[in-house]
């Protein structure tokens, strides 16, 4: 992001990290419950970490992915698959579920940003700017699920999640539009997005369902 002070990308980059923890322990979770072996869940736990950036980065023509850029990354949720399979039983499912929900809401809209924000930078239009961040925080989920033989959760569960995605897209762009600095731009679509997910959480908002 540009014009980020130092204790800005701090932050983002703690969060960028929870928010890679969560959807890597989303995929590792859905994994176990489909008794996958060893190779099962570290590949699912992968594709929900690195799946919406690496779509992302395929439909913007950048190279290296950023997988490759920050191979920490890739240590970090093997060692992160290895200690679940390893300590993670039954009984902690629940729990870890719940405990994961601000993790991932804050990384959807981290993740929302990030794709919004390196379209602007390539000068495309704000829709499909938009898009790009809706793909980079949703499209990691709903590979984990397609490899698991489910309905992607995104878009049949009714609680808003790509909704969120997208409006905190749209607050990006049009914080970019006035020339807001980049911290603001970044924190402007993470409120938004996490915020809304929290209140569809909390009061279990449901979009409406096509009733043939």
């Amino acid at each position: 992001m540009q014009n980020v002070p130092l204790w800005g990308e701090t932050l983002r980059l703690l969060v960028e990290l929870a928010a890679t923890a969560a959807f890597a322990l989303s995929g590792v979770l859905a994994a176990a419950r489909h008794r996958m072996d060893a190779v099962g869940v570290c590949v699912v736990g992968f594709l929900a970490a690195f799946g919406g950036g690496t779509l992302r980065d395929l439909l913007l023509d950048q190279r290296p992915f950023f997988w490759v850029q920050h191979v920490n990354l890739l240590w970090g949720v093997l060692g992160l698959c290895v200690a679940c399979m390893l300590f993670l039983r039954n009984r902690h499912f629940e729990l870890t579920e719940r405990a994961m929900q601000w993790p991932d809401a804050l990384g959807l809209g981290l993740f929302a940003a990030t794709g919004v924000h390196m379209a602007l930078v390539q000068q495309l239009p704000a829709v499909v700017a938009v898009i790009m961040g809706l793909i980079t925080g949703v499209a990691g989920g709903v590979l984990r699920d397609v490899v698991c033989n489910q309905i992607p959760a995104a878009f049949h569960d009714h609680r808003p999640y790509a909704v969120c995605a997208f409006a905190g897209g749209w607050t990006y762009v049009g914080l970019w539009s006035v020339q807001s600095p980049g911290w603001l731009s970044l924190l402007g679509c993470v409120l938004v997005t996490a915020g809304l997910r929290g209140l569809a959480l909390w009061r279990n908002w449901q979009l409406p369902a096509w009733r043939v």
